[in-house]
């Protein structure tokens, strides 16, 4: 069997790191949580921001039975406008980094959102402003500067989130580019990359990663379907339907959608379709081919479904994901730790029927 695909644990090949000054083991992961809100896609501050994530929720995250976190940040909290790196957030991602190798946890950074591309921005300047491209490679050099002490058995660095290109070329040109920059420093740091627009499986047979690199791990995010994934979630189109949702079996029946009024209508049909395992199984297989094909690890970084589905439905689809992840020696995160997909009940306790369908045997 292909590396990779017979077991559940991630493992790149480890050698000498010339960058960290010494030998360490293979950077090992089976299942992970994201570390949302904190470094990434909030206003939090100071104080504010320091509670939101102290080492007890590390010790919890490996108590659990975790063995990783996936870290995102965003530029606008690691660097100022002028470019100058903050120095209470990089203090706080060398505190996170700290208490995960204290509790062997790994961790992987990664770099979320820039200030020339989100995910869900209209306009993305990166794809259109050499400068904007410059300025990524060089979040990425201080970043490796910064983060280069630790083995690489420890940390491992997602080049960017989510990427979302017209043209998938030019992901695939900024992802030779970025590992250039990083391998200059870190000939053998383990690399995380993901497909072209949000990471999807669909679009997994268009990436191209450089050729001849063996510390890479090929990353795709699962939020399918969103009808069950994001039900009334604001911030999507999908999230306009609040009528009645079933998983497994037809999304929406038929007579739920003709009282519907016709955008929101169309919006459902868009999205509607008969899902169970075997199903979710199916959209795999992009990314299970590629990885395959270059004999790498296969990861899915993110996947998660919202509370706001029943109960039932939300659990069985959890069930089948983790299944199917685990068939197939994929390692993951959910999406997420103490977000609004979180391992926490509505009053802030641990859920604990939810962690024993994440985690349980």
């Amino acid at each position: 069997m292909q590396r990779g695909m017979a077991v559940l644990i991630v493992a790149v090949s480890a050698c000498l790191s010339a960058a960290a000054g010494q030998s360490d083991g293979a950077f090992e992961i089976r299942r992970g949580t994201n570390i949302s809100h904190w470094l990434s896609q909030s206003t939090r501050r100071g104080e504010a921001r320091r509670e939101w994530f102290t080492e007890k929720d590390v010790e919890r995250i490996a108590s659990l039975g975790f063995d990783h976190i996936r870290l995102p940040i965003d530029e606008e909290q690691m660097w100022d406008e002028a470019g100058h790196k903050e120095a209470e957030a990089f203090e706080l991602l060398h505190n996170a980094i700290g208490w995960a190798e204290k509790n062997r946890l790994r961790v992987v950074v990664d770099l979320h959102i820039l200030r020339s591309h989100h995910f869900n921005a209209d306009e993305k300047p990166l794809w259109t402003q050499p400068q904007a491209q410059e300025k990524f490679f060089q979040l990425w050099r201080e970043l490796s500067a910064e983060l280069k002490k630790y083995p690489i058995s420890v940390v491992a660095y997602e080049l960017m989130n989510e990427p979302v290109a017209d043209d998938p070329e030019d992901w695939n040109r900024l992802v030779a580019k970025a590992a250039a920059v990083v391998r200059e420093n870190e000939p053998h740091r383990t690399l995380v990359i993901g497909s072209n627009r949000w990471q999807s499986t669909s679009t997994f047979d268009q990436l191209r990663i450089p050729e001849g690199d063996r510390d890479i791990i090929l990353s795709f995010h699962f939020y399918t379907p969103m009808l069950i994934t994001h039900y009334k979630a604001s911030w999507t189109a999908v999230g306009r339907y609040k009528g009645p949702v079933t998983y497994p079996g037809r999304l929406v029946k038929p007579e739920d959608i003709e009282a519907l009024p016709d955008d929101v209508a169309r919006i459902v049909r868009s999205n509607n379709g008969v899902y169970d395992r075997e199903r979710l199984e199916a959209l795999l297989a992009k990314p299970l081919a590629l990885a395959q094909k270059l004999d790498l690890p296969l990861y899915c970084g993110e996947w998660g479904a919202l509370p706001t589905t029943s109960r039932e439905a939300r659990m069985q689809w959890y069930r089948d994901m983790r299944a199917n992840l685990d068939q197939h020696g994929i390692a993951w995160a959910n999406w997420d730790y103490k977000g609004g997909f979180g391992i926490f009940t509505g009053t802030g306790e641990l859920d604990r029927e939810f962690i024993d369908v994440l985690l349980g045997p």
